[in-house]
């Protein structure tokens, strides 16, 4: 899931794990957490736009989707089920649209693939195997 390494032998950060995000939870510390578990943990491209923000000394921008959502939803539709994203925008006037997110569409900018790549079979293809 592009989670950053843990322990110190492999030059890996500090672990952040479920008993401790229930503790900020419960301290309130929703922007902390939010940090912790985006651009800290497996958020890669916000994870660059921030230290390019930091560099350049402008803003933070706002994280965008971890790494460990898209496994989630990979998963789920590998099970059958028509899941999707949905972000609403809404413009100046107050008027509200709903636009279906494609979170696979920054695949070809990653510098390696998050899951294998088939070529589909052609009915040539089968038809030769037949034969053998």
């Amino acid at each position: 899931t592009q989670q950053p390494l843990g322990g110190k032998a492999q030059q890996g950060g500090q672990r952040f794990g479920e008993m401790e995000v229930w503790a900020l939870e419960a301290y309130g510390a929703a922007y902390t957490l939010q940090e912790l578990l985006t651009v800290k943990s497996d958020d890669m491209q916000g994870r660059n736009e921030a230290l390019n923000a930091i560099v350049k000394g402008k803003p933070i921008p706002r994280p965008g989707t971890p790494e460990s959502f898209k496994v989630l939803m990979r998963e789920l539709q590998s099970l059958g089920l028509d899941i999707a994203v949905h972000k609403v925008e809404t413009a100046e006037d107050g008027s509200s649209k709903d636009l279906e997110v494609d979170l696979m569409a920054d695949i070809e900018r990653r510098r390696t693939p998050s899951r294998p790549t088939y070529e589909s079979l052609t009915a040539e293809d089968l038809q030769e195997e037949e034969e053998v």
